[in-house]
This record gives C-alpha cells, structure tokens and sequence, in this order.
C-alpha cells in the first residue's frame, strides 16, 4: 500500500496509533527500569584511546617476536645468490634450430 494512496482520515489514525505506541513503549522502558531512547542515537567516533594504542601495539610486537623466534631462518642477512644465467652456443643453438625445422617441416608434410 502506498501511503499517497490513503485518505487524510487514515493517515491521522495511524499517527495517533503510533504516538499511543511510543506513549506505552516509554512506559514499559519506564517500568523495566530500562533508560528511555532518545531521539538520536549517540555519535561514535570510533577513536580509540592511547592506552589501548599501546595495548595492542604491544600485543603485536610480541607476536612478531615470538614468530621471529619460531622461525630463525628468516633472518638472514644475505639474501640467496641468485643463479647465473645459462646461455647457449651458437653451434648449440644452430643444431637446435635445423632439428626445429625439420620436425615442423614434416608435420606440414603429414598434413597435406
């Protein structure tokens, strides 16, 4: 139902339903000893305080040492040698590239 489609007298009831629900909502807060809602509910900023900064900077600090503990080979100082580049010959390279011809030379031929 949308509410352009209600009458004047629909829209009045259903407001005076809801200020008696509110009315009797404030009530049983009122009753259960719950603190009654305000209109807006409270900004957070979500800053967090210096002291739990430090908590947790602390906290992980003492992660990463006992991981650091656990694994002691990822401590080197020397990072690995790194593999020397292998080339070829130019006689390796030239035999390499007369058996490439001949083996595409007879898959054209098997295929004609």
């Amino acid at each position: 139902m949308n509410l352009s489609d209600l009458t004047i007298n629909q829209l009045k009831r259903a407001a005076a339903i809801k200020e008696r629900i509110e009315a009797l909502n404030k009530e049983l807060r009122s009753i259960l000893g719950a603190p009654a809602k305000s209109g807006a509910a409270p900004k957070r900023t979500g800053a967090m305080s210096a002291s739990v900064k430090k908590k947790i900077a602390a906290a992980q600090k003492t992660r990463w040492a006992n991981l650091r503990r656990a694994n002691p080979a990822t401590q080197s100082v020397k990072p690995a040698a790194t593999a020397k580049k292998k080339t070829m010959s130019p006689a390796a390279k030239a035999k390499m590239s007369a058996k490439l011809k001949a083996y595409w030379a007879a898959k054209k031929a098997g295929k004609k």
